[in-house]
């Protein structure tokens, strides 16, 4: 049995490979597909922090998220 650590609920990530597609959708697959977005979310909000702490806010605004995506592709 794997325990699965994340901050996130897994349904949403097998609902979300149904939606394009996807007959039948294993738990790994929900499982790989929420640590890499978790991943990417992870390294988009710490860039967006410092995108804001940079322009003297304690605010993280869209604007900030968008760049940060930006910066990071």
């Amino acid at each position: 049995m794997v325990i699965n650590m994340s901050e996130l609920p897994i349904v949403p990530f097998g609902r979300i490979i149904k939606n394009v597609g996807g007959k039948r959708i294993g738990e790994d697959a929900k499982e790989a597909l929420e640590n890499v977005v978790e991943e990417s979310a992870d390294s988009i909000s710490r860039q967006a922090v410092l995108l804001a702490r940079h322009a003297g806010r304690v605010t993280v605004y869209a604007s900030d998220i968008e760049l940060a995506v930006k910066e990071l592709s």
